[in-house]
């Protein structure tokens, strides 16, 4: 008996995904902002709580039942592998350069295709891995790493990575059963309830605009994540990775019209590659029969 297949929705999942990589990269400068008078710990607590507040309404109006879920195992495991992850990428925007944080966690694509054909037994092709490839270079030219990429410190950005790649993941892994919204909500759960832990020892009072900045961020964080599931359930993570590196697209425009900084020759280049391995990642196969 043939098992049934999932659904493969290409051109919607990478419109999706780089939709998920604008919002994204708008919390990456937020947090670069805030992370100078506020500690890792306080930001990841309250970009967990902001995510389980915002489903406040849907379980006033429609009750439990749309959240209940048979698959909590692998709810955890997604949790373990992006919290761990979202430490490590604050961490990284705190103590690294905005570039190499960034080139850091959206390099998570490159990692995507082989974990995928290892624990989903995704296809693997050339194609994948040259696309993915051509996008990695594209975002290096882009960033221009600093040499801080050396420090050891830079070890904990490129763990973010692997990790993001692993929740990439074991979100397509659930995605023939749970929505989008429900691998949110328990990741915000479990993870607001797990990074509530560390506030014993590292509690700080906060200001208005600080609090503020942590709803602005928690707000953008939860909907882009909800979006990135939807993504990943379309497509495989192999397939529409490389869209993810448009955050660093995103991050260069951003800096341009906040900060004034123009983007070389170099950093063109390495958008345009970055654009191109997007759009050879999402080229028409031929449909099984």
């Amino acid at each position: 008996m043939d098992l049934p297949r999932r659904s493969v929705k290409p051109i919607q999942g990478a419109l999706l995904l780089a939709l998920s990589a604008l919002l994204f990269s708008l919390m990456g400068v937020g947090i670069r902002e805030i992370s100078s008078g506020v500690n890792n710990e306080s930001v990841v607590f309250f970009r967990n709580l902001v995510g389980v507040l915002f489903f406040l309404p849907l379980l006033l109006i429609k009750g439990p039942r749309p959240l209940r879920t048979e698959r909590l195992q692998a709810h955890m495991w997604r949790t373990a592998y992006g919290l761990a992850a979202m430490y490590c990428f604050f961490y990284a925007i705190a103590h690294l350069p905005l570039a190499d944080a960034m080139l850091f966690t959206y390099s998570a694509p490159v990692f995507t295709p082989v974990l995928a054909w290892w624990l989903l037994k995704e296809p693997l092709t050339k194609r994948m891995l040259l696309t993915t490839g051509i996008g990695l270079i594209g975002v290096l030219l882009v960033a221009k790493p600093s040499q801080a990429l050396l420090d050891s410190q830079a070890l904990i950005g490129l763990a973010a990575s692997i990790l993001a790649a692993f929740a990439f993941v074991s979100i397509r892994e659930m995605s023939d059963t749970e929505p989008a919204f429900r691998i949110v909500f328990y990741f915000s759960l479990f993870s607001a309830l797990i990074s509530a832990v560390p506030l014993t020892w590292a509690w700080q009072p906060l200001s208005q605009h600080q609090l503020g900045m942590l709803l602005v961020i928690g707000l953008l964080a939860t909907i882009s994540q909800i979006i990135m599931s939807k993504a990943y359930g379309l497509a495989p993570p192999g397939l529409i990775g490389p869209f993810a590196y448009l955050a660093i697209v995103f991050a260069g425009l951003i800096a341009w019209l906040r900060w004034s900084e123009m983007p070389d020759l170099t950093s063109l280049i390495g958008a345009a590659l970055i654009f191109a391995s997007s759009l050879l990642s999402i080229a028409r196969r031929p449909v099984a029969r």
